[in-house]
Formats: structure tokens, sequence, C-alpha cells
């Protein structure tokens, strides 16, 4: 630990007298802040002008990167019969009816994006109390209801990133990995302000895109102009 406090200490001694930077200075910072012995994740945060306690300032949606994650996801499809055997075509990991409702009940969540045709809904109900807190609840507003699985396990392993406003006002989501180019994590970084621009409630009052943020997984963060994030600069 104490390693990564210096590493730490290091960077934020950078990063100190920035903020409000363009996109392109804080994938920099960001990546120069980068040490870990792994390919950390670029993190981006958006800090919004609502309150998600009131159902119309909610702020939900999908966005594909560009450029991807260069994350592997892990897809879960709730299907039967030919739509089972699609989504397994379609390169899903695990596919179930009853039987993934009782792995998930026994605590086995190994996936990261849950997909569910709309007859099976009955089954994915009783799990909303597991899977809600995990933001893992299939929902047909990100397309994650559907009877499309094929192409929504598609988008799922091809870099779609799920949004959801917190009850702080705040979005966040990985946009791509350090080792990433850096016009590449520019470009994912514009393409997912601009989905949660676009996402922007009817009772959103006043500002309401109010900061954004950049870090890496085990570095500090750096504030990020908002007109440059929007590409309105």
């Amino acid at each position: 630990m104490g390693k990564i406090g210096k590493r730490l200490r290091a960077a934020r001694e950078v990063f100190a007298d920035k903020s409000d930077v363009s996109v392109e200075d804080a994938v920099k910072l960001v990546k120069s802040g980068a040490t870990a012995k792994f390919d950390e994740t670029v993190e981006i945060a958006v800090n919004l002008g609502v309150d998600p306690r009131h159902a119309d300032q909610m702020v939900r949606g999908t966005v594909t990167l560009p450029n991807g994650t260069g994350k592997t996801v892990r897809v879960a499809v709730f299907a039967r019969g030919a739509k089972a055997e699609e989504a397994e075509k379609a390169g899903a990991d695990i596919v179930g009816a009853e039987d993934l409702m009782e792995r998930i009940q026994g605590g086995q969540i190994d996936f990261d994006r849950c997909i569910a045709t709309p007859d099976m809904m009955a089954i994915v109900g009783r799990l909303g109390k597991i899977l809600g807190p995990r933001n893992l609840m299939p929902n047909p507003r990100v397309g994650t209801v559907t009877m499309d699985v094929a192409e929504a396990v598609k988008a799922a392993k091809g870099g779609q990133v799920q949004f959801k406003v917190e009850k702080a006002g705040v979005v966040h989501a990985g946009v791509g990995k350090c080792s990433f180019d850096d016009q590449k994590l520019v470009e994912n970084v514009r393409a997912f302000v601009d989905a949660v621009a676009k996402a922007k409630p009817a009772g959103a009052k006043g500002a309401y895109m109010k900061k954004v943020s950049l870090t890496s997984t085990m570095g500090p963060a750096v504030s990020v102009d908002v007109p440059s994030a929007t590409g309105n600069a």
C-alpha cells in the first residue's frame, strides 16, 4: 500500500493546479497518473443538475462507444427455445430460464449485462432486489428487454455502455483503457457525454451538466472543461 500511496501523491502533485482542462489534456493527465501494474480503466463522472428522486428527472440510457471499452463483457440472457439458441449463437455467455434464476438467487452473478425476452420478465421480476442494486435489471428503455436478443448481445459485447444517474445526481462509466490511443479516448469521452446530454429529462431545471471528471482506476481525478467535453469548445 505504501507504493500505491507514493504513486498517488506524485500524481496528485502533477494534477494539483489543473482543473477544467480540455478533454485532450485531461486524457493525457489521466494516462500519466495511471502507474499501476495493470491496464487501468479510464472512468468518467458527470455531475448533473437533476434530482433522480423525481421520476421526471431520471436520466438513463445507453451509448455505443466508437472505440469500445477494452473490457470483456459477460452477458447473461433469459430466453427459451429458438430465442435461447439465437442468444447462444450471438455469443451470450450464460443462457437460461428458471435455472438461471436459481443460479442468481444462489449468488452466482458472474456476468456484466443481463438481457431478457419480454415473456421472461415474470421470472426476471423476482430478481429485482438482487439485480436492481447492481444495475443489471433488464429494462426495455435501454434495450435489454427485447425479442432481438442477438442484436442486444452483440451490442453489449461491442462497446455499448449503460448509464443511470445515481442518488447524488452523478452518472459514471468506464470509457476505455489507459492503453488506448489518446484520440480514441477523447472520442469515447465525447460520445458518452453526448449521450448523457441527449438523455436530458423534461423535468431538469437550470444547468444540466455541471461538472465532468476523468480518472483512472487507481489515479486521482481531473475536472474537464464542460464545453470541451461536449465538443462545443
